[in-house]
């Protein structure tokens, strides 16, 4: 065997040898690289519809539960708070909730698919602020005595009533929006599902 036949055969394992370990890291590499290109279980959970269950929740109380990064309140209404819904329908600007921004169940003046709770995105709609619980009525609440509960985004001034609709000449182009949900039983919802898709 000559010498130029020993070079070249070493060089061929050299290099096949060069070639699997630059495989190899490649591949060590590019694993978690694509794995960061996943969805986490976090980012999928944020997404997924969410089950609540409302049965301790006592009228006139509210509560917050986190539906794809955004805050949805759940307002267990009284009959006075139902009863105040009359008095405002005058005062908003889509009485009715026909703007195309809620579900065709949320299309009345509770803007629920019951009456007793109400469902909604709690998001301004004009800058995206957080607005805050006014539920007491009259000087109470600090809103004047013709005030008969409802939201107030403290950024801007804009006022909602007591279904999320938003009052007329305010900063807020439109209602809160109403979240697609369903009731599963009496007492549980779930959020982000309506069977409607």
């Amino acid at each position: 065997m000559s010498v130029d036949h020993k070079m070249d055969s070493s060089r061929r394992q050299l290099l096949v040898a060069t070639s699997a370990a630059g495989g190899v890291a490649a591949v060590a590499t590019a694993v978690p690289f694509v794995a960061s290109l996943t969805p986490s279980e976090r980012a999928k959970a944020a997404g997924a519809p969410v089950e609540v269950d409302v049965g301790k929740l006592a009228p006139g109380e509210m509560m917050t539960v986190e539906w794809r990064g955004k805050p949805v309140w759940i307002l267990r209404r009284t009959p006075e708070m139902l009863a105040s819904l009359d008095k405002t329908a005058g005062l908003v600007s889509d009485p009715e909730s026909e703007k195309p921004q809620q579900p065709d169940y949320a299309k009345n003046k509770f803007r629920s698919i019951k009456p007793e709770y109400l469902v909604t995105v709690g998001i301004c709609t004009h800058l995206g602020c957080s607005p805050s619980e006014k539920f007491k009525a009259g000087a109470d609440s600090g809103m004047g005595p013709d005030w008969v509960g409802g939201f107030l985004c403290p950024c801007h001034g804009s006022q909602f009533d007591l279904s999320g609709r938003v009052y007329k000449s305010m900063p807020a182009p439109d209602n809160l929006e109403v979240p697609p949900h369903k009731y599963l039983a009496d007492t549980s919802i779930i959020i982000g599902e309506d069977g409607k898709a």
